[in-house]
């Protein structure tokens, strides 16, 4: 059996029935997931893209905590470091496929998980307090709220990709 070839039921619907659908490629049966990742983004199957957004808040978090061994309060990467670090490492790592996933941060809990990872940094970067309210930290590093950089990249996207000359016409 081919083990990168699955299957998934995408649907919004609410009813209870059975979901499970036997496929077969080569006389062999797929299985069935509940997400799959394609692309580096993790779609599941009410496209919510709640997976997603827990996947990168994890990678992030990781990526912050290795980082935050070399940024200590009195010595280590002065900010201007860290900046580069975040909007080079980390903001690309957030945003990847935002123009699909964007309307997910429409919910709240998704929000919370990327303003997170987002305050997580800001606190490094700006070598503030624990205490030192989310909003504040965006003032003290120049940072924009990922909420507000997520839509202003999906918005970007759309701009440029309704420039691009259509091919064949």
């Amino acid at each position: 059996m081919n083990k990168k070839s699955k299957t998934m039921m995408v649907t919004r619907r609410k009813r209870r029935e059975n979901k499970d659908v036997s496929i077969y490629l080569n006389n062999k049966p797929l299985k069935q997931v509940s997400n799959i990742k394609y692309l580096g983004i993790v779609m599941d199957s009410t496209l919510n893209f709640r997976e997603h957004i827990m996947y990168t808040a994890g990678k992030c978090t990781k990526l912050i905590h290795a980082l935050a061994k070399s940024a200590k309060l009195s010595w280590g990467l002065n900010h201007e470091a860290l900046n580069t670090i975040y909007k080079g490492a980390i903001l690309p790592l957030m945003l990847y496929g935002a123009p699909i996933w964007i309307g997910a941060m429409g919910k709240k809990c998704n929000k919370i998980f990327y303003s997170r990872m987002q305050r997580l940094m800001n606190i490094k970067i700006a070598k503030a307090y624990r205490t030192t309210s989310n909003e504040a930290l965006c003032i003290l590093t120049g940072t924009t709220p990922i909420e507000i950089k997520a839509e202003e990249t999906a918005n970007l996207y759309g701009i440029t990709r309704d420039r691009q000359p259509q091919i064949g016409s």
